[in-house]
C-alpha cells in the first residue's frame, strides 16, 4: 500500500534529457499525479451528474437573484411574508450571487459544475498535502477515500457551506506548511476575508488558526520547559499576529462587527432544535458509525506512529471532533483534518514496521506526466453535462438535473392558478416555491428556519406534525 512512485532512474535517453531541459521545474509533475487526476476526475464527473437537491439550494439562488437585481443587500427578510421586518444578515451573499450568475448563464449544469469543482479542489489540496509528506500513492488515496466516506452525506447537498470548505482546505494547507513564506502574511488574512463573505463558517477558520497558535506555544514550552521561550518564539508570534490580522480581515464585509454577532448566535436559535441535521452525531446511524471507525483508526495510528504529534494538530482534532459530536453539521470540518492526520501517521506507522531497504529515493518529475494529467482533467471535464453544454451547446434537461422530490409539477400548477393569499407549504418545498413559483407567492416557511419568528415556527411544527389543536 505504501508503494513510493517515480524513483530516480539511473539512465535516461538523450532525447528525453533534451525534452526535460526545455520544461521549467514548476511544470514538471511525478507520475503519481496522473493517478490522482484519474481518481479525483472520476469523482468530479460523478458529482457533476448528481441531481440537485430540492431544499435550500433554491432559496440561496433566490437570494442571489434578488441581490443581483436590486444591487443591494436586503436589510430584512425579503422572501417570507410571515417574517417581514425580521433583521437579515446574509452570511453567504457572495456565494449566492456567484450561484445565481452561473445558473443564469448555464442553468442547472452550472450549479452542478460549481458543486463538483468545490469538492475536487478540497480533494486535490488534501492529496497534494498528504503526498508531499509521505510520497506514498496508496496512503494518499486512502486519505482521499476517508474524506469522501466521512463527508458523503454532506457532499450530496449543494450549499454555500462547500465554499467554506474550500477556504478551510486552503487555510489548512497554508498552516501545515513546513516553511513560513512572506506571502502567508497576505494569503491567510485574504482567505478569511473571502470566506467571511461566502459563508458564516469562517469562524471555524479562526478557530483553526487559534489551535495552531496555542499548539505551537505548547510545543515550544514542552521542548524547552520555559514559558518565556514560547512567548519569544518567532513562529508562535507569527501565528498569533496572523490570527489577529485574519480576525480583522473578516470585518471586510457589508455588515462589519454584526457578522460576528450573527455567526456566534446562530447555533443557539431555538428553531434549529427541530431540524435533524442540527442534532448531535448519532452513532446509531451509518454516518455516526463511520465516524466512530475513523476515530478508532486515528487512535490506533497515533499509538503506532513514530512521528511527533504537534499540539496544534491534537487541539484542532479534539475541538472540531467535539463540535461534530455536538452537532453533525460540524463533521464536514473534522473530516478533512482527520483524513490528513490519518494518512500521514498511518504511513509513518507502516514505515516503522516496514522500513525502506536503502536510502530514500527521489521522485522523478517530468513534463510528460504534466501533459498526461492535463489530458485526463480535460476528458473528465468535457464529459460532464457542463462540459457538453459549453463545448457543444447541448442544453441539459432540467427535470433530469434535479431530484425527484423537487415540486416541479406543483409549481407549474401554481403558475397557472396563482393563489390570492397565504399558502401553507412544507419546510422542504419552501425554497423551490420561492425560486420558481409565481411572483409575490406568499410561502409559509423556507429552509431559513432561524429567520422564522418563533411563534410562526411553533405553529408550523404543530400543523406539520399534526399536534393537538393543529386545525
Amino acid at each position: 500500500m505504501s508503494t513510493t512512485l517515480d524513483v530516480e532512474k539511473p539512465h535516461a535517453g538523450p532525447s528525453a534529457a533534451l525534452l526535460q531541459d526545455h520544461v521549467p521545474d514548476w511544470l514538471r509533475a511525478p507520475r503519481a499525479v496522473v493517478g490522482f487526476a484519474m481518481l479525483i476526475g472520476a469523482l468530479h464527473w460523478c458529482y457533476s451528474i448528481q441531481r440537485l437537491h430540492h431544499t435550500d439550494l433554491w432559496g440561496h439562488l433566490a437570494y442571489g437573484r434578488l441581490i443581483s437585481t436590486a444591487h443591494t443587500l436586503p436589510a430584512t427578510e425579503p422572501l417570507m411574508p410571515l417574517a417581514e421586518g425580521v433583521p437579515f444578515i446574509d452570511t453567504a451573499w457572495l456565494t449566492q450571487i456567484l450561484g445565481f450568475q452561473m445558473f443564469s448563464q448555464w442553468g442547472a449544469s452550472g450549479i452542478q459544475f460549481l458543486h463538483a469543482a468545490a469538492i475536487s479542489v478540497c480533494l486535490t489540496l488534501l492529496a497534494w498535502g498528504c503526498f508531499r509528506r509521505t510520497h506514498s500513492f496508496g496512503f494518499t488515496v486512502a486519505g482521499i477515500m476517508m474524506l469522501e466516506i466521512l463527508n458523503w452525506y454532506q457532499f450530496q447537498i449543494v450549499r454555500p457551506q462547500l465554499a467554506g470548505l474550500v477556504c478551510f482546505s486552503v487555510l489548512a494547507t497554508l498552516i501545515s506548511s513546513r516553511r513560513w513564506r512572506p506571502i502567508y502574511w497576505l494569503a491567510i488574512p485574504a482567505t478569511i476575508a473571502v470566506w467571511a463573505n461566502m459563508h458564516g463558517s469562517f469562524i471555524v477558520g479562526l478557530a483553526l488558526l487559534a489551535c495552531a497558535t496555542v499548539g505551537r506555544a505548547i510545543d515550544v514550552w514542552r521542548r524547552t520547559g520555559q514559558f518565556s521561550a514560547a512567548r519569544s518564539d518567532v513562529h508562535t508570534r507569527r501565528l498569533l499576529l496572523t490570527t489577529e490580522l485574519a480576525a480583522v480581515a473578516a470585518l471586510v464585509n457589508p455588515y462589519g462587527l454584526r457578522l460576528y454577532a450573527e455567526v456566534l448566535s446562530f447555533s443557539s436559535n431555538p428553531n434549529l432544535q427541530s431540524l435533524i441535521e442540527w442534532d448531535p452525531l448519532n452513532f446509531r446511524t451509518v454516518q455516526g458509525q463511520l465516524t466512530a471507525v475513523a476515530g478508532l483508526a486515528l487512535a490506533v495510528v497515533y499509538r503506532l506512529s513514530p512521528r511527533r504529534v504537534p499540539a496544534g494538530e491534537a487541539l484542532a482534532l479534539v475541538a472540531l471532533g467535539a463540535a461534530a459530536l455536538w452537532s453533525a453539521r460540524f463533521l464536514v470540518w473534522w473530516a478533512p483534518l482527520a483524513a490528513a492526520c490519518f494518512t500521514i501517521h498511518a504511513h509513518a506507522a507502516w514505515r516503522r514496521f516496514h522500513p525502506l531497504p536503502g536510502p530514500a529515493t527521489t521522485l522523478v518529475r517530468t513534463g510528460k506526466w504534466t501533459a498526461i494529467t492535463g489530458g485526463v482533467m480535460w476528458i473528465c471535464l468535457a464529459w460532464t453535462p457542463f462540459g457538453i453544454q459549453v463545448l457543444h451547446g447541448k442544453s441539459v434537461d432540467f427535470n433530469k438535473s434535479v431530484s425527484k422530490d423537487t415540486p416541479i409539477a406543483a409549481v407549474e400548477w401554481l403558475q397557472e392558478h396563482p393563489p390570492a393569499g397565504q399558502i401553507f407549504n412544507s419546510y422542504e418545498w419552501g425554497d423551490y416555491l420561492v425560486w420558481a413559483g409565481p411572483q409575490n407567492l406568499k410561502v409559509f416557511v423556507t429552509s431559513q428556519a432561524h429567520l422564522v419568528p418563533r411563534e410562526v415556527w411553533r405553529d408550523y411544527m404543530t400543523v406539520i406534525n399534526l399536534g393537538s389543536n393543529w386545525e
